[in-house]
């Protein structure tokens, strides 16, 4: 066993704790950039807010996309560490790199071409879509550089290194809440570009935090080497890592893009039942940030202790984590049923949006235990090379519940149907999950076969 593999050695409660704690930090500062975006948007207008409400599921599902690749790189690497073979990991680290950075160029060129017919899919208004051009098509630029941050983010969390994740993402971050200011309403003189100054923002943190994260490799056992690749199996790298990248890749975008298509529902109802419906959302993204750190831990301690032939650590990882997930899911459905009209004067004054907003959260929020559980699952189970798995929880969560509830109730329980539809997803979808990733952990040990040495 590699040294290099730490999180197969010491208390699993431990691991969950150091790994979770900074990646909370981490996931919180960059939802927090939506929340700071949907605050300075909001003041320019009802109309801006609408369009970033539309805007809002697309953004999440390239994310999603490039959270997948992070997880097969993660996936590969910690099972590699996990058996010993440092070298192997190495190798795919440098290639996986190399994988998000040209995942990242497609993903730009597809969505700079896209925006009209993707946005006219979503029913966006005819008025609405100068301002989400004004916004995408920069954005689109900047999606190399973003996937190069997940890619660098898998190599990292694959080590276990959570904290110097976490930096990466505080940076990002933090250049976007002194830029968020400046850039779309104007300060110290200078001229705000309205929405568009919101993905400037985020184009100038993505360029600065990807260099800082290339940086920080430097200090690891698997630092950035492109002459590595000359002697790597380049088709046995590709295959190992999108075996986990392609499944959970989609698995990630499918919530996003089931939020696409609530909204394109929910746009019947009126501008301002989407304008609730999209902060609340927003709203919702921040409130999770435990749930979605522990997500993003869990992966490594499951897939070094799977790969390290200690599946009973990989259990004992997953019991913790599923109990912190309903605890924290019911106490904070509590929170926000009780406070969802306090929490819509931050984002707007429109009466008619705050009613939409609290409407939502009286629904919704009782279901995010059950979310928990789901996204934890499938974090497990990409751990395990079990993506396919995970996806199929996902895809049946979306298409066989979600969208199902809403379009059938729509008629006669309006938007209110929409919110249900994500409740019911939720707690139907967790329970799932948890089943089926518990019963694959208790399948015993993990194939001791070991992969070529891509």
């Amino acid at each position: 066993m590699s040294e290099a593999a730490k999180l197969t050695r010491g208390t699993i409660r431990g691991h969950l704790v150091t790994q979770t704690l900074p990646m909370v930090f981490a996931v919180a500062a960059v939802m927090s950039i939506g929340l700071v975006d949907s605050y300075f948007i909001g003041q320019l207008g009802s109309s801006e807010l609408a369009a970033i409400s539309f805007i809002f599921p697309i953004t999440m599902a390239i994310s999603s996309l490039g959270v997948g690749i992070s997880v097969g790189i993660n996936s590969v690497i910690a099972r590699s560490l996990g058996e010993g073979d440092v070298p192997r990991a190495a190798r795919r680290a440098n290639f996986g790199l190399l994988f998000a950075l040209v995942m990242g160029l497609a993903f730009a060129i597809a969505v700079f071409t896209l925006v009209d017919p993707l946005f006219r899919l979503m029913q966006a208004p005819p008025e609405l879509m100068p301002l989400i051009r004004a916004y995408m098509r920069p954005f689109a630029m900047g999606l190399p550089l973003l996937m190069g941050i997940m890619g660098v983010n898998g190599i990292l969390r694959g080590q276990g290194e959570a904290k110097r994740t976490s930096i990466i993402s505080i940076t990002y971050a933090s250049i976007n809440w002194v830029l968020d200011p400046i850039l779309i309403t104007g300060a110290f003189g200078i001229e705000g570009f309205g929405i568009a100054g919101a993905a400037y923002a985020s184009i100038t943190g993505y360029g600065i935090a990807f260099a800082l994260g290339i940086y920080l490799l430097r200090k690891t056992p698997l630092p950035i080497n492109p002459g590595m690749l000359k002697d790597s199996d380049l088709g046995a790298s590709f295959k190992a890592i999108l075996s986990v990248a392609g499944p959970a890749s989609f698995s990630n975008a499918i919530n996003p893009i089931g939020l696409s298509i609530l909204t394109a529902l929910i746009a019947s109802q009126g501008q301002a039942a989407v304008a609730g419906f999209g902060a609340a959302g927003r709203l919702q993204s921040f409130a999770v940030v435990p749930l979605l750190a522990l997500s993003s831990s869990i992966g490594a301690i499951v897939g070094q202790n799977w790969g390290a032939g200690k599946p009973e650590r990989s259990q004992r990882a997953m019991l913790w984590a599923g109990a912190f997930a309903v605890g924290y899911g019911l106490v904070l459905a509590v929170v926000l049923f009780a406070a969802g009209e306090w929490f819509a004067d931050f984002f707007t004054e429109d009466p008619a949006v705050i009613a939409a907003f609290a409407s939502y959260l009286s629904i919704a929020a009782w279901g995010y235990a059950g979310f928990g559980v789901l996204i934890i699952s499938n974090g497990a189970l990409n751990g395990v090379g079990r993506a396919g798995t995970a996806l199929l929880q996902s895809c049946g969560r979306v298409f066989l519940v979600m969208l199902p509830f809403a379009w059938l109730l729509r008629p006669a329980w309006g938007a209110e149907a929409i919110f249900a539809a994500e409740l019911a997803a939720n707690v139907i979808g967790g329970t799932v999950a948890g089943l089926v990733v518990w019963r694959v952990l208790r399948a015993g040990q993990p194939r001791t076969a070991r992969s070529a040495a891509g």
